[in-house]
């Protein structure tokens, strides 16, 4: 992509957004909170108008412990919900192309190998969280939702679920993956080989030890999100 594209980024100060900057080019604009606040539709506005951007990927939001998202329903849907709606109606305004991360909670987590087109049915709240996000961002013909499943490199947690089926891909070997299909329109999902979270992690953690998410009765998390990725290697041919 030419460097004369400017895109501006939200949540840049989160764990993925500290990790694109380090692998992206000047023309990636990372505003703050000040900047451009997301619960704020007049701020967004603003900025989007002073910088002029063609795309605009979003990554503000709340993720992460997901039981807030259980206890904190305002702040859960304040930032990830409405923050995105705002995000979209500004994109809108403006034809701006949105980009907009989502997650492969969304989807049932029963069987595994889901399309983008399969039904969709959150298991927990962070998940509803951003169903209603991606709502929004459908309405806007302009867009790109990615149900995305990465993690940090390295895997840092010494315990990893043996009964959890996933697609995850690191930070870093997804940016690979997200500058070519910035283009795309619709829902993609990006992910790596389908496998148990466990089997993952041993690759990168030799001492990683096997949990059971069976046994853990206060989890909220889906047995089996592993998503078909045919549409994202058609892309990448």
């Amino acid at each position: 992509m030419s460097n004369k594209f400017k895109i501006v980024v939200t949540g840049g100060s989160g764990r993925f957004g500290e990790v694109l900057k380090k692998n992206v080019g000047k023309n990636y604009i990372f505003p703050n909170k000040k900047q451009l606040n997301i619960l704020k539709l007049n701020s967004i506005i603003k900025f989007l108008k002073q910088t002029k951007p063609k795309y605009l990927v979003h990554l503000a939001g709340l993720s992460r412990p997901l039981d807030l998202h259980e206890k904190n329903l305002e702040k859960s849907i304040s930032l990830n919900i409405i923050g995105t709606a705002n995000v979209t109606i500004a994109c809108s305004k403006l034809n701006i192309k949105l980009i907009f991360f989502s997650t492969s909670y969304v989807y049932p987590g029963t069987k595994g190998n889901y399309k983008e087109s399969d039904p969709l049915l959150p298991k927990n709240n962070y998940a509803w969280s951003k169903l209603g996000a991606e709502s929004a961002v459908k309405m806007y013909h302009n867009s790109l939702i990615l149900r995305v499943s990465m993690t940090e490199r390295p895997f840092i947690h010494k315990h990893a679920f043996a009964d959890m089926k996933t697609n995850f891909i690191f930070h870093d070997e997804f940016i690979k993956i997200f500058k070519k299909v910035l283009t795309k329109k619709g829902v993609l999902n990006i992910g790596g080989p389908s496998t148990t979270v466990y089997e993952f992690a041993k690759n990168y953690n030799t001492k990683v030890k096997k949990k059971y998410l069976k046994k853990e009765n206060k989890i909220k998390l889906p047995m089996n999100t592993s998503m078909n990725l045919a549409k994202l290697k058609k892309y990448l041919q």
